[in-house]
């Protein structure tokens, strides 16, 4: 069996070794934090802890079916349906609730927006066709070369999923009303792609919403790194945490190792889980060239130009204003997952995407786990955790940025939703994109490179991203792309690459 050294103990690091280690394989993982989990964490303070980073679980069953082949039993984890899914505020004082029933959610569609709920039906049957072919085609494999991506039966589908399309003119062809429009395209901000720049194709994320639901994990997110750490541990790997790894050993178009704090230790293979830009910087220098080619890259030793990869020109994702607050009263009527949108939403992203700016008037997520989860908070309190798109851009002047946009956003949503919000916080932690560049999240941004056109299937770094021998990728940045479920998606397609390739079936 092999020996692998996993870099980076993100969700998808730690599904990799937890799929490695169900196999027999000897895994040692590197983290240069002082906790395992990456974007998926806690922040604390006392009595108080919330989710830091992602909060909704879409795809429940890729996530558990995924765990499960790494030998941990679906009991491990509780997972709690939110039902309604979440709701949506316009600033015109309508509501929408997102139901996941198609037949509920076509009447509340038409209950506000007259004869528009037959679009939406409309949608939900054409998806119902599109999308077990898009996840097969997508999701569940990677890509070596165009050839294979551009296939007479992947273009077929690309089309028919409107991939020549932004997702909100994709979801255009069903809505009519702005409003609607924007209830179907905000998911992009999920994986920080703005709705206008984001392919059609994504048009599966709001159909995955209603089809298997919107979920919370019981106890937070920030759980799951922790109970897959105590399996890996349980199962003899060792985890070096604030061990940062100096390099990567390559030698004869091979990986052979790391070298950490100037020893290099030999392993068979290496899967790197940090953001992915970051990677060249452990490599030797020089050892690609850029090729001509469509986003491909030459190996200096092999001459192999089979691997799309855009180096030192990637996009990253949106940047984000988190506010966490600690707040003494509860909402009864409140739901987990809450969207408060702007006079226009689609302005109000190109401020953030395409110009750089903080909008005046910004749209923003909240997130209530109280509602589901009576002991996310001590009896009688909340803790709440607010989401702001902003744009990716750690060297802003963000201590005078940030305190004005918070208190602008949480007096709105005191306001719509949260009445006597303001006066009843306890506590109060913000983080911005200064703090996410310093985590080691590629320019500032919240969920890895952008989830555009030219950042997508074949157009994204691969899980066995170079024409090099024993190493291999996961994580948001990687395809098949972000979201914790397809992050350790990514992760079981580069186990599945490394197995083949060790076991010398390539």
């Amino acid at each position: 069996m092999s020996r692998v050294a996993v870099v980076g103990s993100g969700i998808g690091g730690l599904t990799a070794a937890l799929l490695l280690t169900r196999q027999g394989h000897e895994v040692v993982m590197y983290e240069r934090a002082e906790q395992v989990g990456g974007r998926v964490a806690f922040e604390e303070q006392g009595s108080y802890r919330i989710d830091r980073g992602p909060t909704i679980v879409l795809l429940p069953e890729m996530l558990l079916d995924i765990l499960e082949e790494g030998g941990l039993p679906r009991g491990s984890l509780e997972l709690l349906r939110c039902d309604p899914l979440y709701r949506v505020h316009f600033r015109s004082g309508r509501v929408l609730t997102k139901f996941a029933g198609a037949a509920e959610q076509a009447e509340e569609i038409d209950r506000l927006y007259p004869g528009e709920g037959k679009g939406f039906l409309r949608f939900m049957e054409d998806m119902s066709h599109l999308y077990p072919k898009g996840r097969a085609s997508f999701l569940e494999r990677g890509y070596k070369n165009g050839r294979e991506f551009f296939s007479p039966a992947n273009v077929s589908l690309m089309v028919r999923l409107r991939a020549y399309r932004s997702l909100r003119s994709a979801v255009g062809q069903y809505f009519r009303h702005e409003e609607l429009r924007d209830a179907f395209s905000l998911q992009s901000l999920y994986i920080g792609g703005a709705p206008f720049r984001t392919p059609g194709i994504y048009m599966m994320l709001p159909y995955a919403e209603h089809a298997f639901g919107i979920w919370m994990l019981k106890g937070g997110y920030g759980t799951l790194p922790q109970i897959i750490a105590r399996e890996l541990e349980g199962r003899g790997v060792q985890i070096h945490t604030s061990t940062e790894v100096d390099s990567l050993m390559v030698e004869g178009g091979s990986c052979r190792g790391v070298v950490v704090q100037g020893r290099q230790i030999t392993y068979d293979a290496v899967l790197y889980n940090g953001d992915f830009p970051y990677i060249e910087k452990l490599l030797p220098s020089g050892l690609f060239k850029r090729d001509k080619n469509l986003a491909g890259t030459t190996n200096k030793t092999s001459g192999a130009t089979d691997k799309p990869i855009r180096h030192g020109s990637f996009t990253p994702s949106s940047g984000c204003l988190l506010i966490y607050a600690a707040v003494s009263k509860r909402w009864p009527q409140s739901q987990v997952h809450q969207f408060f949108l702007p006079d226009s939403l689609d302005s109000s992203l190109h401020e953030v995407f395409d110009r750089g700016q903080i909008p005046a008037d910004s749209s923003y997520y909240v997130f209530n786990p109280v509602v589901l989860d009576d002991s996310a908070a001590p009896p009688g309190e909340s803790i709440l955790y607010f989401l702001v798109p902003v744009p990716a851009a750690p060297d802003k002047d963000w201590d005078d940025i940030a305190e004005a946009l918070a208190g602008k956003v949480l007096r709105d949503a005191e306001k719509r939703g949260f009445p006597g919000l303001t006066a009843s916080i306890v506590w109060r932690r913000l983080r911005t994109p200064a703090d996410a560049r310093k985590e080691g999240m590629y320019g500032g941004g919240s969920f890895g490179i952008a989830p555009m056109l030219s950042q997508s299937g074949v157009f994204r770094p691969q899980p066995k991203p170079y024409p090099l021998q024993g190493l291999y990728a996961a994580g948001a940045s990687v395809h098949p792309g972000g979201g914790v479920p397809i992050v350790m998606q990514g992760a079981r397609l580069a186990v599945q690459e490394l197995i083949k390739e060790m076991s010398g079936h390539e």
